[in-house]
């Protein structure tokens, strides 16, 4: 069992190294966003349903979430460096897969594999960046910098997206990452030091066919259940589903000889709290990207590039408010910094609520934009740091897997809950966009209580 708790911590080899993974953060973020201004060009190429369109982007995120557990618990069996390079090659070769995917099936399959990809990859970059640097100040700075190239490639995603789309195709949107993908392996391969694998322990793999079925379920029932007419059957079909396959998981958990979550996880309340409230920030955070995108395109009526270039108030006010994260984080504590981040968050649903209502354009939405973006970087940094604090050689990639997870999760069940609800066809004369911000309005409040809770400094 490995019982190290760092990997480098002076010089400039960490920063080099945090460099390197933060790209591999950054792309694998662009693709979470990326297709969502091209997915009218993508439905017209297949000639798919808007309906059909969703899974371009729910099935990249859900396949991945519920796999990052797994990929966290394999990097501490195997050992970090060859699960992070397994899982960045897979991704580079599902984003080539899908860039030039000849049908809409197989353009789903591809994005559930780059979803696999980043479930191997993700926990692993980032245990490495935790041990790499100490409890403290610099592990401060770190996280700070890993969670704002997150953070800015979710935004700019959408900016790219209308650029590429409009100048080059869609299929762009895929085949731009894959050389960059090809220089995260080689620096990867050249930084990040080889350590042994942890015990031959089994590995949970039914826990995880599990917890990535349950959300898929659950996900494809609310939008099921959103279509009316002769969807309902399937939509309860599915939501039942759901159930039993989360039922299961309870079941298979408790009797696994190694379980996903260890039960010793479920101790630290402080980081319990603080992934429940990532999955509900992240739930609104990722509606407002939605929001926002439809406010644009469907009732401003832009075009995919300039819906994009509206969209840089968010992406530059994000990456400012990021740099001062860190001395929010280091004076106030991460739960004053997760906080403001919830607090701001539900101010930015307001805004684009009241804008829906007014009929805003791309300037008055600028307002949403700013105060989202606040939300995004004060409240998952703070969240993102308590999540792992405290962790060891022997659970840094559960840990990372777990808020990785919890991110992702609740993003994608977020967004369909609260959009789909709000954008049912039996809600008649209510204004879609009020009621979906009134839903992830009362989630950020939960969000707020359980950070406020949380003693995590």
């Amino acid at each position: 069992m490995r019982t190290d708790t760092h990997l480098a911590t002076s010089g400039l080899r960490p920063w080099v190294v945090l460099g390197s993974l933060s790209l591999l953060q950054f792309l694998i973020a662009v693709d979470v966003t990326v297709v969502n201004i091209a997915l009218p060009s993508i439905g017209a190429d297949f000639g798919v349903t808007t309906r059909e369109l969703t899974w371009v982007v729910v099935g990249y995120t859900v396949a991945g979430a519920g796999l990052l557990m797994f990929g966290g618990r394999l990097s501490d069996v195997l050992g970090r460096r060859r699960v992070l390079l397994t899982g960045v090659t897979v991704f580079g070769g599902a984003s080539l897969l899908a860039g030039v995917a000849p049908s809409y099936p197989l353009l789903v399959g591809a994005r559930m594999l780059q979803g696999v990809g980043e479930a191997l990859a993700l926990p692993s970059a980032m245990a490495v960046i935790v041990l790499t640097f100490p409890e403290g100040p610099r592990r401060t700075r770190a996280l700070s910098v890993w969670a704002a190239v997150a953070s800015t490639g979710l935004v700019l995603g959408f900016v790219l997206s209308g650029v590429i789309t409009e100048l080059l195709g869609w299929r762009w949107v895929f085949l731009v990452s894959v050389p960059f993908v090809l220089f995260v392996i080689v620096a990867a391969a050249a930084l990040v030091p080889a350590d042994p694998p942890g015990e031959r322990t089994p590995l949970d793999l039914p826990g995880s066919v599990l917890l990535t079925l349950a959300p898929l379920l659950l996900v494809f029932g609310i939008a099921e259940a959103g279509e009316g007419g002769g969807h309902q059957w399937v939509a309860a079909a599915a939501l039942a589903g759901a159930a039993v396959a989360g039922g299961l998981l309870v079941v298979v958990e408790r009797r696994a000889a190694e379980p996903l979550l260890p039960p010793a996880f479920f101790r630290n309340r402080a980081r319990v709290r603080a992934n429940v409230a990532t999955a509900l920030l992240s739930g609104a955070l990722s509606t407002s990207f939605l929001l926002l995108t439809f406010q644009l395109q469907q009732r401003a009526a832009l075009g995919p590039l300039a819906a994009g270039v509206a969209l840089l108030p968010l992406a530059v006010t994000l990456v400012v408010a990021a740099s001062l994260v860190p001395r929010v984080v280091g004076r106030w504590g991460a739960r004053a910094c997760a906080l403001v981040g919830v607090v701001l968050t539900a101010a930015g649903m307001g805004a684009i609520a009241v804008g829906a209502v007014a009929g805003a354009g791309a300037w008055e939405s600028v307002p949403a934009m700013v105060l989202i973006a606040g939300g995004m970087a004060f409240g998952l940094v703070g969240l993102q740091y308590a999540a792992v604090s405290g962790v060891t050689g022997d659970d840094a990639g559960v840990a990372s897997g777990v808020q990785r997870a919890a991110d992702q999760l609740g993003g994608s069940s977020g967004v369909t809950l609260y959009v789909g609800i709000g954008f049912a066809p039996a809600l008649t004369g209510v204004d879609p966009f009020v009621v979906s911000c009134a839903l992830a309005t009362a989630g950020l409040g939960a969000a707020g209580v359980l950070a406020w809770r949380s003693r995590a400094v």
